[in-house]
């Protein structure tokens, strides 16, 4: 149970208990009562009213408010979710805000920041949308966090269902104009924006947007998205399971993260302009038969200060071409390099490749996939995955830098005792002055399905002593390097 989980839970205690509680409440300030109340969702928060008088009017001080409409579906919820659950869950949440937000001008407390999570679903938005416009433009809320979310599987979303989604989002835009003055967070799922200036609504209008989340979002399958916003204060993107076929940052001057978790293009899903703040890049895609591999050097052309960069190739081949002293101007500021979803069967030695490009690269990360659950052939066939797994073959005239490496820790997620796995850190130790530590952890994320299956495909991370010290013999025998080699107990990175 995470600390989240377990705040709520004591709050559900004291509300059964509150006459054996109430001396102790009562000793509380209202600050710390407040700063309790901000860690748990608004319907727990108003149920504290009931506790005591000390608690009556205090869910309504609060300096953050979050209006979810996930925190008033059923627990459990069944999945899928049914219809009548999120129209349940939008009337709870309507009543909640209005709670909240009507008469605005009574309100005697600032909310700093309102995060609203919302269905666009039957008449709901009709109520929760003046509310809103009403609190902001009194000067009550001063930024507003909204999701406008969806429970349909995008794998099932057809074209006129996503363009009737981006009728309810415009049309919610437009009747309440106010949620432009102070949108600071937006995140939208399954909008297809075919038939409307995508540019003017996320950049032109919301002028103080700087985190854009888009879930299965694009403006038609296969289209370019240009955004050229160079008065715009965005500084998050995050876009996932994308049909756009490609995304072109002409300007956007404070972006600093971007992150695109599955394209279906088949080819280089991004293009930059000037991103001169960018210093955070993840790229995540499980390659099908179609995908072909791209200069990660010409993606990265027009990049000048990624210090972060993740590359996550979720168990299947990798969609990069060979590449070394190309990448040495993308890679000159890079501190830490994540590469994910490496599949155990690979050989590691390739990445040396990527150390000798970015020899300011800090932190190295690899996370190996081992999933056992997804090799059944005949669907790896009907998906397009099959004759996936093709090794690694970096074949490329070597290339070594003549700069020192500063990378001082090196980290192995999924570790496992293999002959591949040995060699890669034991070149990289060789290779590595300045490497302080080694990291070997177990994955703290376990499949289910494979837990229910035989020994992995690589064996354990080794767990008793006797196992983790014939493990640093063979890393150490004959290399010279002090760096550490550990075993965390926790797992996971």
């Amino acid at each position: 149970m995470d600390s989240g989980h377990s705040l709520t839970a004591g709050i559900i205690i004291f509300t059964s208990q509150r006459t054996k509680h109430e001396d102790r409440l009562s000793m509380l300030t209202d600050d710390i009562l407040l700063s309790i109340l901000g860690r748990v969702d608004t319907a727990t928060a108003t149920r504290t009213s009931v506790l005591s008088k000390r608690w009556r009017d205090l869910p309504w001080l609060l300096p953050v408010l979050n209006l979810r409409v996930w925190n008033f579906l059923p627990h459990p919820c069944p999945e899928p979710i049914a219809a009548h659950h999120m129209d349940q869950a939008m009337s709870r949440l309507t009543k909640a805000t209005r709670s909240f937000l009507a008469d605005p001008n009574s309100k005697s407390t600032i909310i700093k920041r309102l995060s609203l999570q919302l269905y666009v679903t039957g008449d709901y938005t009709r109520e929760i949308g003046p509310l809103a416009r009403d609190a902001i433009d009194c000067g009550v809320v001063k930024k507003l966090c909204l999701a406008i979310v969806d429970e349909k599987d995008p794998r099932d979303c057809e074209h006129e269902y996503m363009l009737q989604q981006a009728l309810a989002v415009d049309g919610f835009f437009t009747a309440y104009p106010s949620v432009f003055q102070c949108l600071t967070k937006l995140r939208l799922y399954n909008v297809r924006f075919a038939e409307w200036d995508m540019q003017h609504l996320l950049f032109d209008s919301c002028k103080q947007l700087n985190q854009l989340s888009l879930s299965h979002c694009d403006v038609g399958d296969s289209s370019v998205w240009q955004i050229n916003a160079p008065d715009s204060k965005l500084r998050i993107l995050e876009v996932r399971m994308s049909c756009l076929k490609r995304i072109e940052v002409l300007c956007l001057p404070k972006l600093k993260h971007l992150c695109w978790d599955e394209w279906f293009c088949f080819e280089a899903p991004l293009r930059f302009g000037s991103v001169p703040s960018l210093k955070g890049l993840g790229l995540i895609c499980g390659a099908t038969i179609d995908h072909q591999e791209f200069s990660l050097s010409q993606v990265l052309h027009g990049t000048r200060n990624i210090h972060a960069l993740t590359l996550d190739f979720e168990g299947e081949r990798l969609w990069i071409q060979p590449e070394g002293k190309q990448l040495c101007h993308a890679f000159k500021q890079l501190r830490k390099l994540s590469i994910c979803g490496i599949f155990v069967d690979f050989d590691l030695l390739w990445t040396i490749n990527l150390l000798e490009a970015a020899p300011s690269i800090e932190i190295f990360s690899v996370r190996i996939w081992d999933h056992a659950c997804q090799d059944d052939e005949q669907l790896r066939t009907r998906t397009g995955y099959e004759a996936q797994r093709t090794k690694p073959s970096w074949s490329m005239p070597k290339f070594t830098s003549s700069e020192t490496w500063q990378l001082r820790e090196l980290e192995i997620v999924g570790f496992r005792p293999q002959e591949l796995q040995i060699s890669f850190l034991r070149s990289v130790m060789e290779r590595a002055s300045n490497l302080k530590m080694v990291l070997l952890k177990e994955d703290k994320e376990p499949c289910d399905a494979c837990d229910s299956m035989n020994t992995p495909r690589g064996g354990f991370c080794p767990a008793d002593k006797g196992e983790q010290e014939a493990i640093v013999k063979q890393l150490t025998d004959g290399v010279g390097s002090s760096a550490r080699i550990i075993f965390p107990k926790s797992g996971g990175s």
